[in-house]
């Protein structure tokens, strides 16, 4: 039966303009922000927060809480304004945006409790909420999941690949709402207020549309009812507005995006919107969430999970490696969810699937979407692996940047990385991955060289609070390790070592068997060589490697299957350079090309044999008199 709705309008009608007041004032005493963006959106986020959503005020994390993401994170000011009005802070905070002691951010980020991921960067949003839904479904919970976009992000190719998986998997429990308000940055919007431009575009994606007066909060509130009601896909509003509604001689103009009101116009813009105020009615009571019955989900300790056994000697390739740990850890913790890119036989991350199909979810050819969902599912307290090709991972560097702003909780592999992978040549060839994953501040970056070591690290990532990266690798390598050896975030492992050693070579990956390669060409000809599996890039191992380094005559050469910008010697050289210690870097320096796996690594300089001529040359300059 439909809800009479025309009681709770003139407190929302108030809420909205009170809304639009406090964003004008917060970004005029921060001298910074988009106060137009905000009053377009003010309509739609009182109608949502006060008419729609079910949520816990006083408890902001609540697992069954309606949840909401602002794509648009310009708009910040609005939403913690909305938070203001529901009691979460208090009023007073608001003044504080944009300072560097407030964690009311120039865009959202999730220091503050009702944050769920980090906003900002345009098209982003979407796709976390698609995440955000899917965790609902994990958990078997009804809340809903709502986000706002901007008319101009609606450009972003993100937000079709989130059009089309959220249809696919017929997310019900998804609602959108894009503020159509028209004008963009530095201009109208590519479809300003062409209503049917929109719709017939998220019509075609599958979504069920509903074009609505963005600031007509009866329509608003009867079409997040009939959204509410829609079952077998999401939904999307298409909320026609104005940019900086509200305010006479700035509605609807363009050339006001981004800038404060200030002086008289401040004072104008003020008086205007205090004279829309109604008379103080109560505002509506926020619905407390769904309750669901208790569910034995409790996760098990990882020390539970029992790791494939490889024979010492055997070939395995750490992908497999990887595929088969990870589906150990599905077996022991529900929190655990794979996420795959149309790769999975390649990443073997389908024996995940194999055995946890329900907590398997298939993106296809869509990288963004893929980890942008996988952010959203780990800020609801799941714990994802999306993996795919290391070279592809780079198509959503903005999603992991973004998720490092939030230090969110995802756990990202990368296969195929390197000149190694052989004949498909180097568009396939990751050799960038590591540099772009130690940029992201406090992200764990693993490289492992057997199937031992990658199945552990596969555990070890679970277990970190905290986003990670492993890379690994295709050729079949040997099994070194066994099942009694130990491998911690941090760690690495000395792999030969006796008092007589005149260098130390630090590998990872790959690079691992040319460096014992060469040990074993050196160790015939009388020089013993130290030889150190840096499976962690980052953080790397400084007292190891120092004590290493000082050892062998301070004469340090690292090895790897990446590009010399950022990788693993860049990681050694800046953990010893402190300790006056210098580092020779055999690396890819070069754009390489298909071949062999063995011929590529020669050719480009990091085999067994350029490691030889390496060591040689820098013992043979340290034992040559000085002319």
């Amino acid at each position: 039966m439909p809800v009479d709705r025309a009681p709770q309008l003139p407190a929302l009608r108030n809420i909205a303009t009170r809304l639009r007041i406090e964003s004008v004032r917060a970004t005029s005493e921060a001298g910074s922000g988009h106060p137009t963006s905000c009053c377009s959106a003010a309509e739609i986020m009182a109608a949502l927060f006060f008419g729609q959503m079910r949520f816990d005020p006083g408890d902001p994390g609540n697992e069954e809480n309606d949840r909401f993401v602002l794509s648009k994170g310009h708009a910040a000011p609005v939403l913690y304004a909305v938070w203001a009005e529901a009691g979460v802070i208090a009023r007073g905070q608001l003044s504080s945006l944009r300072r560097i002691d407030s964690d009311l951010e120039g865009h959202p980020t999730p220091r503050l409790p009702f944050v769920d991921v980090a906003t900002g960067s345009l098209g982003q949003g979407i796709c976390a909420a698609v995440g955000v839904a899917l965790n609902a479904r994990r958990i078997g919970s009804a809340y809903r999941t709502y986000a706002l976009l901007g008319d101009g992000e609606s450009a972003e190719g993100s937000v079709w690949e989130a059009a089309q998986t959220a249809a696919r998997l017929a997310l019900d429990n998804l609602c959108a709402i894009t503020d159509v308000n028209a004008l963009g940055q530095s201009r109208a919007t590519q479809w300003g207020h062409d209503m049917e431009a929109y719709a017939e575009r998220w019509r075609a994606f599958g979504w069920h549309t509903i074009v609505v007066d963005g600031h007509d909060l009866a329509a608003l509130l009867d079409a997040l009812d009939e959204a509410a009601r829609t079952t077998g896909r999401p939904s999307m509003i298409l909320a026609r507005t104005l940019k900086g509604k509200g305010i006479s001689f700035v509605e609807g103009h363009n050339g006001w995006h981004g800038k404060p009101l200030k002086g008289d116009d401040l004072d104008r813009a003020l008086r205007e919107l205090e004279g829309q105020l109604g008379e103080d009615t109560p505002n509506p009571a926020i619905p407390p969430p769904p309750r669901r019955a208790a569910t034995s989900t409790a996760p098990m300790s990882f020390e539970t999970v029992r790791p494939p056994e490889y024979e010492v000697g055997s070939l395995v390739a750490t992908r497999e490696a990887y595929g088969a740990a990870l589906a150990a850890l599905g077996a022991v913790d529900p929190r655990v969810v794979a996420l795959d890119a149309d790769v999975k036989n390649s990443t073997f991350s389908d024996t995940f699937e194999q055995e946890h199909p329900d907590r398997f979810y298939q993106m296809f050819i869509a990288e963004q979407v893929m980890v942008g969902a996988a952010l959203g599912l780990a800020s609801r307290g799941a714990i994802p692996f999306p993996s795919t090709f290391a070279c592809f991972l780079t198509r959503a560097a903005d999603f992991i940047r973004m998720g490092g702003i939030g230090n969110v909780n995802i756990k990202l592999a990368g296969s195929h990385a390197g000149v190694s992978i052989g004949e498909d040549g180097p568009s396939q060839m990751a050799l960038e991955d590591l540099a772009m994953m130690r940029a992201v501040p406090e992200c764990v970056v693993l490289y492992p060289c057997d199937g031992v070591s990658a199945a552990r690290l596969v555990i070890a990532t679970a277990a970190h609070a905290g986003m990670t990266y492993m890379r690994t690798s295709r050729p079949k390598t040997p099994i070194i390790y066994t099942e009694a050896d130990e491998f911690v975030i941090g760690g690495s492992k000395v792999l030969r070592e006796s008092s007589a050693d005149v260098a130390t070579v630090v590998a990872a990956g790959v690079t691992v068997f040319e460096a014992l390669a060469a040990y074993d060409e050196l160790d015939r000809s009388g020089l013993h060589l130290r030889v150190i599996d840096a499976y962690c890039v980052q953080p790397v191992d400084l007292d190891t490697l120092v004590r290493a380094g000082q050892a062998t005559g301070h004469r340090l050469i690292t090895v790897e299957d990446h590009y010399a910008a950022g990788g693993l010697g860049d990681a050694v050289s800046d953990a010893v350079a402190s300790h006056g210690i210098s580092v020779r870097r055999l690396a890819v320096r070069e754009v390489p090309r298909s071949g062999a796996s063995a011929e590529l690594l020669d050719r480009f300089g990091i085999s067994s044999r350029q490691i030889v001529a390496a060591v040689n040359a820098q013992v043979g300059s340290v034992a040559s008199p000085s002319p």
